[in-house]
């Protein structure tokens, strides 16, 4: 029987495997599995950590995360946030509110920012603890994400439109840092890094060619050099840009439910492992188990040989335990 990490690196390398690999996206649902609230996740390694553990063993999960909310890095920027107990925190105010403020930008210390180097830490608890067996998944914010995060996503847009040298500017410095923040991520143990691009999905095709893919593809050779994989995760409705984002030579890429799995197979070739996609909400939190196991069952089977099964996005806080287990390993019968 192949481990979890066995399982995963096969099914990146096309690779014959016992079964196809599952790495759903937990976060707030990982930290109530052992009682504790989001905010505890995400500002605390140590509960970070324990949840990952408990869910990865729970159900039998082939890769641990170290995904927790958008605003590590911001934060070591200069962000300021409020952290309410059951949300994602809540900027007090932009950072970036001119083009003027580009300059407040620098490169960040990894070692002086407590949220950064918490991440770092998780990463090395977790890959200590499991590593061996199980991939060890980092993440960094993509580099329109984290201009989004510190501009605001309105002036983002209009910029990357009829101003893109502002964003190019800040970008560069972004960029460098996402790198730095994987590299370290990866000496601590992580196998694959993630990379959340969430806004990219908001710009077409020829945008996203000419201001983001250039920057996500240095960022994922940056990764490569390091020795480790590299997943592109652009939540939302990535049908436009799919072709594109493959240019990247990302090893993996999620694919968010509203994208159906065998055009997405069809845009990106054979040679790239895609991740997903059952929709999280109107499957998994508010589906049957039969439905979701119904609907993971599709999923496999449209996905190819290059493929990892998780929900097309974070898994619901509030979705039922039992259709968690209808689509994970300790529900054996979708892999039979």
């Amino acid at each position: 029987m192949m481990t979890s990490k066995e399982r995963i690196f096969a099914a990146v390398n096309g690779q014959d495997y016992d079964r196809v690999a599952v790495a759903p996206i937990f976060m707030a649902w990982a930290a109530h599995f052992i009682g504790r609230s989001y905010r505890d996740y995400y500002l605390d390694g140590d509960v970070l950590v324990e949840s990952q553990l408990a869910v990865v063993r729970a159900f039998e999960i082939d890769q641990i995360s170290a995904i927790s909310d958008p605003w590590r890095e911001a934060s070591a920027y200069g962000m300021e946030f409020d952290y309410p107990e059951q949300g994602v925190g809540k900027p007090k105010g932009l950072l970036l509110n001119t083009p003027e403020d580009i300059k407040k930008l620098k490169p960040l210390d990894i070692a002086d920012s407590e949220r950064m180097q918490q991440r770092v830490d998780s990463v090395a608890a977790m890959s200590a603890e499991v590593g061996e067996t199980h991939s060890v998944l980092g993440w960094v914010e993509g580099p329109l994400a984290e201009y989004s995060d510190l501009r605001g996503l309105e002036a983002t847009m209009f910029e990357l439109m009829d101003n893109p040298e502002i964003f190019h500017q800040a970008a560069e410095i972004i960029t460098q840092n996402a790198i730095d923040f994987a590299v370290a991520q990866i000496r601590a143990g992580a196998d694959m890094v993630g990379i959340g691009d969430a806004a990219g999905s908001l710009i077409g095709c020829d945008l996203y060619e000419r201001h983001v893919l250039p920057l996500e593809k240095r960022l994922i050779d940056a990764i490569h050099e390091e020795g480790a994989l590299a997943k592109l995760h652009i939540c939302g409705n990535i049908n436009s840009i799919i072709a594109a984002m493959a240019k990247t030579e990302a090893d993996v890429i999620d694919v968010d439910w509203m994208v159906p799995l065998d055009e997405a197979r069809e845009k990106v070739g054979d040679e790239i492992t895609l991740c997903g996609n059952f929709d999280p909400s109107g499957v998994l939190l508010q589906g049957t188990p039969q439905i979701v196991a119904d609907a993971a069952k599709d999923c496999i089977e449209k996905g190819g040989k290059r493929f990892i099964l998780m929900p097309g996005c974070e898994v619901p806080q509030n979705t039922p335990q039992e259709n968690i287990r209808a689509f994970c390993p300790c529900k054996k019968q979708i892999f039979n």
